[in-house]
C-alpha cells in the first residue's frame, strides 16, 4: 500500500502493497493542479472484452459508482476491470491519460504498478524453494552479508514483512534525495545502506511492519542463487510461463508505450508534477515493474491459486497473519482483504490493485494515474474497489486498507 499525504507520501503508515516511488530521467515538470471532476471517456480498449458483458443494469450501476469515486477523489484517469465467470465482465476507462494533451485513458495503456512487484519477486523466491535451492527458514545472512541481526532474520520473515528492518523509503535522507534528483539511478546496496543506518524497529518475527527493505533483500537472494539478474529470472520463470507479454522489471526509467502519464505532489508546497519518467530503480524488487490491465487480469488467478508453485508452497504463501488492520492479513508477498487475494501498489504518479476472489473465481484490477490522496483517503484504488465490489460481490466488499509503497 502506499499512500500518504503529500509531500511525504512514501512514509505511508502501512505501505502494505505499496508500489514505491519512481525516479525520473527528466527534470520535475509542474502541471496544473489536479482538482475537480475531469471529463470522462469510456472505452473498451484494444484487445479487451466489451465492457457491456454484464447485464445492462449492473453496467450502469458500475459506471455511476466509478465516475462518482473519480470525481470525489480527483483522480485524472482510472482503468477498471472485473471478471466474473458466471456473469460476465466489466472493463472501463474514464478520464485523461495525459493532462497536457487531454488524451483519454484507455484500458490498453501500460502503467507503473509499484508494490505489486513484490508478488513477482516473492514468487521467484518460492520457486527456488520448490527447487530445493533455498529454505524459507534460512537466515538472510546465508545469502547477504551486513544485514543487522541477519543470522536471526529468516527469508520467511522478510516475505511476511516481519523482519523488523527499517524501511528505507521512510528515511528523511532518502526522501530528500528522491525529490531533489528523481532521475537518479539507485543500486540495491545504496538503499540497503540507508535502511541499515537506522535501528531495527523490533526483534525478528515480533510483529508486522511493511518495509521495502525486506523485498530488496529477497531480490538479492534470487539473484545470488540463480546467478542471473532479477529481471531475467522474472521474465523466464514467471511472466513468460504466465504469458504476460507487457509486464517487465525495468533497469531504470524505461516505460514501454503506450502508457499513461502519472501525477504526484512534491514538497515543500505540494505542487503537482508529471512523474511519468521518474526513475523507479530505488524500488527495484519491491516496486519498479510496469504492466497493463490484460496482463494483470491473467496474473491475479495465477498468483492466488499458485499456478507456478507446488501446492504445499502455495499453501504456505496463503497462510496470512494479522497486520493490525481489521480487514487485512498478510502472507508471503501477498495479502487477503475480505477474501480478495493479491496486492496493491503505489509510487509517485501511480496506484494499482490486482486481486482474485476464489469464492467466486472473480478477478478485479484497478489502475489510476496519480498517488495524491484527498483528505480521509488512505488508498485510491481501495475507494474504487469498495464501490465496485459493493455492487458485484456484496458478500465480499473490499475493505479499507492503506496504499502500499
Amino acid at each position: 500500500m502506499s499512500r500518504t499525504t503529500p509531500p511525504r507520501r512514501l512514509t505511508s503508515v502501512l505501505l502494505i502493497a505499496t508500489g514505491l516511488l519512481s525516479l525520473a530521467a527528466t527534470p520535475v515538470q509542474a502541471v496544473r493542479p489536479v482538482s475537480g471532476p475531469r471529463p470522462s471517456v469510456v472505452t473498451a480498449g484494444r484487445g479487451h472484452c466489451p465492457s457491456g458483458s454484464l447485464n445492462p443494469r449492473t453496467v450502469a450501476a458500475l459506471d455511476k459508482a466509478v465516475k462518482h469515486v473519480q470525481q470525489e477523489t480527483g483522480v485524472p484517469g482510472v482503468i477498471t476491470g472485473v471478471w466474473l465467470p458466471s456473469r460476465g465482465s466489466y472493463v472501463r476507462a474514464f478520464g485523461t491519460a495525459n493532462e497536457a494533451t487531454g488524451a483519454p485513458m484507455d484500458p490498453g495503456l501500460r502503467m507503473r504498478i509499484g508494490s505489486e512487484t513484490k508478488t513477482f519477486t516473492v514468487t521467484a523466491l518460492l520457486q527456488l524453494v520448490d527447487d530445493g535451492k533455498v529454505g524459507l527458514d534460512d537466515p538472510i545472512s546465508d545469502y547477504v552479508s551486513g544485514v543487522p541481526d541477519g543470522e536471526h532474520i529468516t527469508l520467511r520473515q522478510l516475505a511476511e514483512m516481519r523482519s523488523g528492518l527499517y524501511n528505507y523509503t521512510e528515511a528523511p535522507e532518502f526522501l530528500d534525495e528522491l525529490y531533489a534528483h528523481p532521475e537518479r539511478q539507485w543500486k540495491p546496496k545504496e538503499t540497503l545502506a540507508i535502511a541499515f543506518s537506522h535501528p531495527s524497529q523490533f526483534p525478528p518475527g515480533g510483529e508486522f511492519e511493511y518495509s521495502n527493505t525486506n523485498t530488496v533483500l529477497l531480490g538479492l537472494v534470487v539473484e545470488k542463487v540463480t546467478r542471473q539478474p532479477l529481471a531475467d529470472v522474472i521474465r523466464d520463470r514467471i511472466t513468460g510461463p504466465s504469458h504476460l507479454r507487457h509486464t517487465v522489471l525495468p533497469k531504470a526509467a524505461e516505460f514501454p508505450k503506450p502508457h499513461a502519464h502519472g501525477y504526484t505532489q512534491v514538497p515543500p508546497a505540494g505542487e503537482t508534477v508529471d512523474a511519468t519518467n521518474w526513475n523507479p530503480s530505488w524500488a527495484w524488487a519491491a516496486g519498479a515493474m510496469t504492466s497493463d490491465l490484460s496482463d494483470l487480469r491473467a496474473w491475479a488467478p495465477d498468483l492466488a491459486t499458485g499456478t507456478l508453485l507446488k501446492p504445499q508452497t502455495q499453501a504456505e504463501r496463503l497462510h496470512t497473519l494479522p497486520t493490525g488492520i481489521p480487514s487485512l492479513t498478510y502472507g508471503l508477498g501477498i495479502f487477503n482483504v475480505t477474501g480478495w487475494i493479491g496486492h496493491n501498489g503505489t509510487l509517485p504518479g501511480y496506484e494499482s490493485l490486482t486481486v482474485y476472489l476464489p469464492a467466486q473465481r472473480a478477478t478485479m484490477v484497478v489502475l489510476v494515474n496519480t498517488d495524491t490522496l484527498p483528505p480521509g483517503v488512505t488508498d485510491l484504488t481501495a475507494e474504487f474497489a469498495k464501490a465496485i465490489t459493493g455492487i458485484v460481490t456484496p458478500s465480499h466488499v473490499y475493505g479499507d486498507v492503506p496504499a502500499m509503497e
